[in-house]
């Protein structure tokens, strides 16, 4: 059986742009075996360019093609169904490349069609989120990028889009469309590109919820690494709750990723 492979960055492969001990060579291996890859990340601070870049500085051969973004879905996104309305993207970073088509305003006095949140940062602000939430009052659409909670740092865990996003909702009485993981858009368009079944891909990730149970719930293969966000006493929890999905498999970092494919059948 073929099996494809799509991977998390942060926290699996790097953390703050550092190589994670042995993913550069286990990245390697799996390139040599011509395993199916794809990058399905929620990295909203680069272009897949510039990620690539990145990565390729750390030690890894990645392009820029292997690489879906949430901001490259998000761009898709509103291409699809916001065409030609102003967006407010409120975010940092020069993802211009990946928002291709898509008419980008920095001041929400500029009458904005949409919102678009991207990463959480110093661009949120109370008086942005505050705007946010008036816009969202009015019945403007806001998009955010992803729903994570968090991300991790060398310096720690930081809060995330989503811990936002949960109290925008609930203040306004309305949803808030993510576009990334954990929402099945980007696992469907990577099984897509890679022209594989869902069940035959395998997701590898740090995140328990985004990642992992995400791609389970889409019919994939989930793999949580203990490594970036994850925290044992969340693991355990889950495993506690005999009516509650746990992921796949658990490995204690990417480095044990080729052993585990070739158990997995590849």
């Amino acid at each position: 059986m073929t099996i494809g492979l799509l991977l998390d960055i942060d926290g699996v492969l790097v953390t703050s742009w550092r190589p994670l001990p042995g993913a550069v060579d286990a990245l390697a291996a799996l390139r040599e075996r011509d395993v199916p890859r794809m990058f399905l990340t929620n990295t909203t601070s680069r272009s897949r360019a510039e990620i690539a870049e990145a990565l390729s500085d750390c030690g890894f051969a990645v392009d820029p093609e292997e690489i879906l973004s949430a901001a490259r879905l998000t761009g898709e996104y509103l291409r699809a169904n916001h065409a030609g309305k102003r967006a407010w993207v409120l975010n940092k970073g020069a993802i211009a490349a990946d928002l291709t088509g898509v008419e980008v305003v920095t001041d929400p006095d500029a009458a904005p069609e949409v919102v678009v949140l991207g990463g959480a940062g110093p661009e949120f602000t109370h008086e942005a989120m505050s705007r946010v939430l008036e816009f969202m009052i009015a019945g403007v659409p806001v998009i955010a990028m992803h729903r994570s909670m968090t991300w991790s740092t060398e310096q720690g865990v930081r809060i995330d889009t989503g811990v936002y996003l949960e109290g925008l909702e609930k203040a306004a009485g309305t949803t808030i469309r993510a576009i990334g993981k954990p929402s099945p858009i980007g696992f469907r368009a990577a099984v897509e590109m890679m022209g594989l079944e869902p069940t035959s891909v395998v997701m590898v990730g740090d995140d328990m919820h985004n990642d992992v149970l995400g791609a389970q719930a889409s019919a994939m293969i989930g793999v949580l690494v203990r490594t970036g966000k994850f925290r044992a006493t969340a693991l355990e929890k889950l495993q506690a709750d005999e009516f509650g999905p746990v992921p796949d498999h658990v490995i204690d970092s990417v480095a044990d990723l080729p052993a585990l494919l070739d158990r997995l059948g590849r």
